[in-house]
Formats: structure tokens, sequence, C-alpha cells
């Protein structure tokens, strides 16, 4: 869980053919934290839509802001940013026209509201709330293994199951997914997460939602930022200590053997952003430390609690390695197979005319929504299998796509975005799970042998 510093400078948005200006008390009054601040100085349209379609307080925060810019219209134009040699490693392509951009955008814009009429975005209600008694009858039945069959390790590896599938539904709480409003899929967000696992809403979503805003997008997406153990770009060995950079030729190697520690990564991170809370920039999240902190602080107490009922030293340090790490694998296996294995983009437009053909014009990739989650997002086939266990993220484009769409709708909505891509030429990346995870390793071996030439020249 990377959460990056932001700029809190005053910028624009287009938004429906009009520059929108954003200052200091919008930013922060916005709900959704620094996610606004993904489009700084952008096309922002398709964007809002997605993550605001149908939020009646969105429409009336911006039909404000529109009235308060139309008569100061600024001429914003495209930054450059010119990617060479070494550079272009992992960095992908967008070359079509700007005709064929406004076409797709505008054919993805009426597929989102033709699924949206049919009803795809509507919950089941009774469907998530069995989705949230598994995990807690799975945290039931390791403190019955534990307290009555002294069966630890059986009952620590359903703890890091239940975290798994706890951990998929806040992040469904968190997009919206279960309830029309916010405040319960908030409240839902603290119970599944603060309380039962001991993940943040409020980092998650501050995090999360510019991930979902710019994907693989450099400068942007928090995702992207691993160092000082991995880098994903070679853009990213400028800024590498010495004894970072002697470390990072052998990233691919130990990257698969790191995953475990991801909950564990994620948990101190939660920890972080929650004692910060009352002080952050963020209305939102200054409101919402009266819920998070305690709930939270009441986690780790009864996960203590339960660490003091086994009957030694060793018990308990096993129990709490062996739930974490597994907990942290079985997410992680998923969440670093969709994204790390496909190309990333710089953070600015590089000169259309003349370029070099590896050169992403990421300035018109970031204004095109569809084009850049499909670009930079990998499924995995599916399966009723994969399905429970990944929860619902092997349909990881459809969700990109529709991040407020239920779990339940991806699998149905999936062979109309296959459609959608083949109509319009656009790779549907879709692969076994040992084909994403060698890409992934891979992508991370190109960037290891640039780094090992380096450390050669200088040291």
């Amino acid at each position: 869980m990377v959460i990056r510093d932001i700029d809190t400078s005053p910028f624009w948005l287009k938004i429906d053919g009009k520059w929108v200006h954003v200052d200091e008390s919008v930013m922060r009054a916005h709900p959704g934290g620094s996610a606004i601040t993904t489009y700084r100085n952008k096309e922002a349209t398709t964007v809002f839509q997605t993550f605001h379609g149908g939020s009646i307080t969105a429409s009336k925060w911006l039909a404000k802001l529109k009235e308060e810019s139309k008569d100061n219209q600024p001429d914003i134009k495209d930054t450059e940013e010119v990617l060479k040699g070494d550079e272009t490693i992992n960095m992908g392509t967008f070359d079509i026209s700007a005709e064929k951009a406004e076409e797709i955008a505008k054919a993805f814009d009426k597929l989102r509201l033709d699924l949206r009429k049919e009803g795809y975005f509507q919950s089941d209600k009774l469907w998530y709330l069995r989705k949230v008694i598994e995990p807690i009858g799975m945290i039931c039945l390791a403190v019955y293994l534990q307290l009555v069959h002294q069966q630890y390790i059986m009952a620590a590896l359903l703890m890091g199951l239940a975290w798994q599938q706890l951990g998929w539904y806040m992040h469904e709480c968190c997009h919206q997914q279960v309830f029309k409003t916010p405040y319960y899929n908030d409240l839902l967000s603290y119970f599944t997460g603060n309380l039962l696992q001991g993940f943040s809403s409020a980092a998650w979503k501050e995090q999360h939602n510019i991930h979902h805003a710019a994907t693989n997008v450099l400068g942007r997406d928090g995702d992207l930022d691993l160092l000082p153990f991995w880098a994903t770009v070679v853009q990213d060995l400028k800024v590498c200590d010495n004894w970072v950079l002697r470390m990072l030729p052998y990233q691919h190697i130990y990257w698969t053997v790191m995953l475990p520690l991801l909950r564990l990564s994620w948990l101190s991170g939660s920890i972080s952003f929650v004692v910060g809370m009352p002080a952050n920039y963020y209305d939102v999240y200054r409101r919402k430390a009266a819920y998070e902190q305690p709930l939270l602080a009441l986690h780790w107490m009864l996960v203590t609690y339960q660490l003091y009922l086994l009957p030694d030293y060793t018990t308990r340090i096993t129990f709490f390695f062996v739930s974490q790490l597994l907990g942290g694998w079985l997410i992680a296996h998923v969440v670093t197979y969709n994204h790390y294995s496909t190309v990333k983009f710089p953070c600015e437009c590089p000169s259309p005319l003349p370029r070099h053909p590896s050169i992403a014009d990421n300035a018109r990739i970031l204004s095109n929504y569809p084009c850049l989650q499909i670009y930079t997002t990998r499924n995995m086939q599916p399966s009723p299998a994969i399905d429970w266990l990944w929860g619902g993220l092997n349909y990881q484009i459809e969700h990109h796509l529709f991040p407020t769409m239920p779990r339940h709708s991806l699998s149905k909505v999936m062979p109309r975005v296959k459609e959608f891509c083949k109509e319009h030429d656009i790779p549907y990346l879709v692969d076994d799970y040992f084909t994403g995870w060698r890409l992934g390793v891979e992508q991370f071996a190109n960037v290891a042998r640039v780094a090992e030439r380096k450390v050669k020249s200088i040291f």
C-alpha cells in the first residue's frame, strides 16, 4: 500500500468540453481524497462519469464548478517528455489517431450506459450477505479449532484465508458496489476492513482510487512505486542509492519469494495512515478518523488476545507468521498478476512528430479511459474455483472499466467487453496464471539487466 506525496496546488480539469478550476477548498472537500488530482490539467470526462455516474452530489459539484469557471477558460497544452534508449523498456505505445480514440471513447460511454440500463450495476444483497458470512464463518471455525482441538496450524491457515476473502469484500465496499449509498458502504468497509482484518478503508481508498484512475502511469499510480526493493521501470534507477542499485540486479529472483510479506506491509501502512488521519489534508479523512482509529485498535486487541490464548511463545510466533504470511501470499499472487505484467506509460505527452515508434503518447491515452485500462490490465482465465479464490479480480479488465459494478456481474459482461475490444481492435489480455506471472517477472528482469550494467559502470 504505497501512498504518494500529492501536489496540492490548484489545477484544471476538462469535463464535458469545459475546463473547471479545482482550488484548495475543492481538493480538501473532495470525498475521494487525492484521486481528484490524478487528471491534473487533462481531459477527465469519461473517468468522471465512470467513478461518479448516477451521483447527484457529484453532479451538483460539477455544475457549480462549471458555473464558476465559465468566463475563465484556460488554454492548456500538453507538455512534452521524450523517452530515449533504455527508458522505453517496459513502456507501452498508443499510436492510434485522435479520431479513432474519440470513436472508442464514445463507444465505451454507450456500452457503460447500456450495461447500467440492463441492471448490471445493481447489487444482489443476498449474494453479498453470503460473501460476508463465508469469511466470518472461517474465523469462527479457526477459533474453534484453536480453543477446542488445539489445531493451531489449521486455525492459522483458516485465518489467512479469511483475511484474504475479507480483503476482496472490503475492496467492493470501497468501490461502492454493495449499496447505493456511500455511507453504508463505508460502514461495511470499516467492519470488514479495519475491524476484522486490520486494513484501513481510508488508506485503501487514498491509494487505490488513484491506481484505478491512472493505472500503470508513472508518477501517478502508487502501485508502481516499489523502491527500494524493486524498480518497475528504468527511470526508477535515477533516484536509487548505491546500496539499492547493488540489490536491484537480482530483483526478479527475489520478487516471488517476497510476495507473502505484502499483508504485513499493508498492515503497517494502514496503522501509519490511520494514526495521521486527524491531521490529514483532506476533510473526509479527518472526519472518518473517529470511526477508523478505534476499530483498527480493536482489531489489534483481538489479534493480541487470540495469540495470548495460545499455550506458549513459540506457538504464538508460529501462529502469527503462518496466518499473516499465508494471507499475504493469497492477496499478493492476485494483485501482482494483473498489472505488473503489462506495459506502463510516462506521465506526460511526448511530441507527436517526429517521435520514436516506442514512445507512448500518454497524454492521449490518459484522456482515453477505456484504452488506458485495457492496455494496462491482464485477466486471469476464469473458473468457478478461481472466481471464488480471486474475489472476481480475475475479471480485472471488466473491473477496471466498471469499478462500481458488483463482482457477481463481471463474468456476465465479459463477453460484451471482449466484443467491444474486437470491434475497435484493442488487445484483450487473458492468460493462465503462470503465463502472467512469467511476464511480470520478465518485466522486472528487463530493468534488472539495466541495473546490472549501471552497477558495473559505477563500481
